[in-house]
């Protein structure tokens, strides 16, 4: 009996080792043949049959990217942009989670419910009148058209995150520095900061990522290239007749390190916090 079990979930481990194994692979695929390509000389892209791997090895197109097309200014731009936005909604997400998380207030279902149709609400809705508001303010081709922006379509999801995270820590922790003659400023900075870690890192990395590749608006409001960041800037590679393919794939490239590289880093925050959220009500 014992050994049809221990087959039973033999069969089971081997069919997710398979199915992660084809995971990987349907994702990973994708990324080589971008790096790949981005070392490969023009006349090497779209050859038939295909070249699995670049020769010879070229770093003309990181170069021509940066040289050419400007690829640094929209680099810095996207870098400026996103870690400000991305740090007033961790500050403001991590006070109002706090808030809807652990505070005793009227309406907090009806402002969940918002914050989530919010959330939600289709983006292309509210180019329209976004514009027509920057341009009255003269903020049209600055930082500030895409930061506020930003901020305010991203901070929903990112109150969410923080408040179901808030919602496991004990209370007893909080209750304990009260009595201990603790503010509530000092508790929420000393106790339910550390404890929030995870959920904050998985909110910075989600918000973080929708700045970086968020396109529409930046199309829309900032249309001189100053402020241009990489998903507009990219796009405006090549000219009509010619589209540097190897160029474009050697930007993409660079483009995705920096979220590669949040990832990473803080996985296991990531990992602890969705885990979290998934759990809490």
């Amino acid at each position: 009996m014992r050994n049809r079990k221990r087959t039973g979930w033999h069969r089971v481990i081997n069919g997710v080792n398979i199915s992660t194994f084809f995971v990987v692979i349907f994702i990973g695929a994708p990324m080589y043949w971008l790096i790949a390509s981005s070392f490969k000389t023009p006349a090497n892209i779209g050859v038939d049959p295909p070249q699995w791997f670049p020769n010879p090895l070229s770093t003309a197109n990181y170069k021509s990217a940066f040289v050419q097309y400007d690829f640094g200014i929209y680099f810095r731009n996207s870098l400026i942009v996103t870690l400000i936005a991305t740090a007033l909604v961790l500050v403001m997400g991590t006070l109002a989670g706090y808030a809807l998380g652990r505070l005793p207030m009227r309406g907090k279902f009806t402002m969940l419910v918002a914050l989530l149709m919010i959330s939600v609400f289709p983006e292309i809705a509210l180019i329209a009148p976004l514009y027509l508001l920057l341009r009255h303010l003269g903020w049209l081709n600055s930082y500030q058209a895409l930061i506020i922006p930003y901020t305010a379509f991203n901070l929903p999801f990112a109150i969410w995150i923080l408040r179901n995270y808030m919602l496991g820590i004990p209370k007893e922790m909080e209750e304990t520095g009260r009595i201990d003659g603790a503010s509530p400023l000092r508790t929420v900075w000393s106790i339910i900061l550390p404890q929030s870690l995870p959920g904050i890192f998985t909110a910075g990395i989600f918000c973080f990522t929708a700045c970086w590749t968020e396109f529409l608006m930046a199309l829309t409001f900032n249309i001189s290239n100053n402020f241009r960041t990489i998903p507009v800037g990219v796009s405006q590679f090549g000219t009509i007749d010619v589209t540097p393919y190897a160029t474009i794939f050697a930007a993409a490239v660079v483009a995705t390190v920096p979220i590669g590289i949040l990832v990473f880093i803080f996985r296991k925050f990531v990992i602890s916090g969705l885990t979290s959220g998934a759990v809490k009500g």
